[in-house]
This record gives structure tokens, C-alpha cells and sequence, in this order.
């Protein structure tokens, strides 16, 4: 064999070990990029049972947001149902205990009306509370007319002596009648009809006749000393 014949055979050797190598290389890099795709896939695969499972677990707690407002909802919409019926039952309570007052109050007027005292209904100052009854009465619209409650000591004396606070009194020899003792007792119907029988409206008419005459209670009460009347 000449040297370009053994040229030729070396080089055909090597050429079909390059397409070994060639072909092997290209087989190794067939299997890795074979790997790496089902790499690929069972890492996409993964990804999508994660977010398939995350979906499932987002899901659930929604769901279970969802039932623990709705419990929220029920408990508040309950409590708020009680509180609605407790407060009807109040208000007709309430509504019930008016109507009866009303109705006692439009009793005892009625009764007054009849035969007396007229209920007071006014405010009685707590200066005025240690008293009871008309005296009681008096001591308030006396301060409401603008005296002083150190006044009521003469006040109380002057009609303890004229009527003892009897809205009833008459003096059966002058005809007087009532607390202040008016006369004629007419005179106090100027204050109200029902003078007859409402110490408050006795009262008042007398109030009114001592400050026009005396200026003060006690003033009433230092003439009837001297004179004996007033």
C-alpha cells in the first residue's frame, strides 16, 4: 500500500470515528434534552398540583369565611331580634303604666271635682317639702309669686289663724270663705271657677291680695297684729 493509499485509510478511519463520536455525542445530548424536558414536565406538573392544591386550600377558607359570617350574621340578626321584642315589651309596659297613671290622675280630678281638694300639680320646691298639704301648696306659689321663703313664717301664721289652711273654712257670721278667708269667696273666682274647691286657686287670689294691700306676707301678718284683720 503506497503512502497516499495509507493517507486515505487513517483518514477514513478517522472520519467514521468522528461520526461515532458525532453520532454518540448527539445521542447524549438527545437523552439529556429528553431529561431535561421531562424534567420539565414533571416540574410543570408539580407547579399546577400546587396551584391546583393552593386553589383548593384558598377555597376552603373562603368557604369557612363565609359560614363564620354568616353565623356572625344570624347571632347579630338573634340579639338584635331580642333586643327589638324586650323593647316592645318596655314600651307597651311603659305605654300601659302612662295610661293607668292618666287614668288615676282623670279619676281623682273628676272626685276633686265633686268635693274637692283639687290635686296640685306644680313644682314643689325642696324648701318647701318639710310641709304637707295646703301648706305645702302655699309655701310654693309663694315663692313662685316672688317672696322669699323666710316670708312663709308669716304667711303660715296669718292663715293658720284665719282658716288653719282649711280650703273649706267659712266664717258663718261674715260668710269668708277658704283659706285667705275672701269675701265674699266669690272674689276668688277671678283666679279660677273651681275656687271653691282648689286650695291652690285660694291661694293665689290671696297671694295677690296681699301684695297689693300689705306688699309682703309679713306685712299681712304686722297689721293683722295691730288691727286684728287683714
Amino acid at each position: 500500500m503506497t503512502r497516499p493509499q495509507r493517507f486515505q485509510a487513517v483518514g477514513a478511519r478517522v472520519a467514521s470515528v468522528t461520526l461515532l463520536l458525532a453520532g454518540v455525542a448527539g445521542g447524549i445530548v438527545m437523552v439529556r434534552h429528553s431529561d431535561a424536558r421531562e424534567q420539565s414536565a414533571a416540574d410543570a406538573h408539580q407547579a399546577v398540583l400546587a396551584a391546583e392544591q393552593a386553589a383548593v386550600q384558598r377555597e376552603a377558607q373562603h368557604a369557612a369565611d363565609r359560614a363564620a359570617r354568616a353565623e356572625s350574621e344570624r347571632t347579630a340578626a338573634q340579639k338584635a331580634s331580642t333586643m327589638a321584642d324586650t323593647a316592645a315589651a318596655d314600651a307597651r309596659k311603659l305605654e300601659a303604666a302612662q295610661k293607668k297613671a292618666t287614668a288615676e290622675k282623670k279619676a281623682a280630678a273628676e272626685r276633686a271635682a265633686q268635693t274637692g281638694p283639687v290635686p296640685y300639680t306644680g313644682t314643689i320646691p325642696a324648701s318647701c317639702q318639710s310641709f304637707s298639704g295646703s301648706r305645702e301648696i302655699g309655701c310654693a306659689l309663694m315663692i313662685k309669686a316672688g317672696f322669699g321663703f323666710g316670708e312663709f313664717s308669716c304667711l303660715n301664721k296669718l292663715w293658720d289663724h284665719e282658716s288653719g289652711w282649711n280650703y273649706k273654712a267659712t266664717n258663718r257670721s261674715s260668710g269668708a270663705y277658704g283659706i285667705p278667708q275672701a269675701y265674699p269667696g266669690s272674689k276668688m273666682g277671678q283666679v279660677a271657677d273651681d275656687w271653691r274647691i282648689n286650695p291652690a286657686t285660694q291661694i293665689t287670689w290671696g297671694l295677690g291680695y296681699i301684695k297689693g294691700r300689705y306688699d309682703s306676707p309679713c306685712g299681712a301678718w304686722n297689721h293683722f297684729q295691730s288691727a286684728g284683720s287683714y
